[in-house]
């Protein structure tokens, strides 16, 4: 099995190629009851996440997807790392609601500009959208580094959930 690299993406994903058929990957996961996670299973799809007792606001999540080798023996894991929806949710609410107030400032010192009238304070606020944009920046990446230790325990439980089969 692959490693996780020390350095963490925002969303990191895998592959892990299993010699053991997909019902069987999957039945592993369906009959585990460990105290710290919380496991989900939706046909091919298994979501492990933190109970209410470990979770805090930057708590990760892992998805993991299970199908068949179509040419081979065996099936393919897709795993994938994210935050809890409803922050991801949030978080492109936010950027985009900054992106369209920046479009909006822009349409706005541009008319001004073409009418010679002073634009000045659109542009300052164009100027405040930038740098909330490195706010939130690094409040993802200081989230990220805060959630950092649990996607590893979230892979380590799910290696010893597939070496259980």
């Amino acid at each position: 099995m692959h490693t996780l690299p020390n350095d963490i993406v925002l969303r990191p994903r895998f592959q892990i190629q299993l010699n053991k058929p997909k019902e069987i990957a999957l039945t592993a996961f369906s009959t585990i009851d460990q105290p710290p996670f919380i496991v989900n299973r939706l046909d091919n799809h298994v979501f492990i996440k933190f109970n209410k007792e470990q979770i805090h606001f930057w708590s990760p999540q892992l998805h993991l997807e299970i199908n068949d080798n179509e040419d081979k023996d065996g099936s393919k894991l897709y795993g994938l790392f994210g935050p809890n929806p409803t922050l991801w949710t949030f978080f492109i609410f936010v950027h985009f609601g900054v992106a369209t107030l920046f479009i909006g400032l822009g349409v706005w010192a541009y008319s001004s500009a073409s009418l010679n009238r002073p634009y000045g304070i659109q542009i300052g606020f164009m100027i405040f959208a930038v740098v909330l944009w490195f706010i939130l920046y690094a409040f993802g990446r200081a989230g990220r580094s805060k959630g950092k230790p649990q996607m590893h325990q979230l892979y380590d439980f799910m290696n010893k959930s597939l070496d259980q089969i």
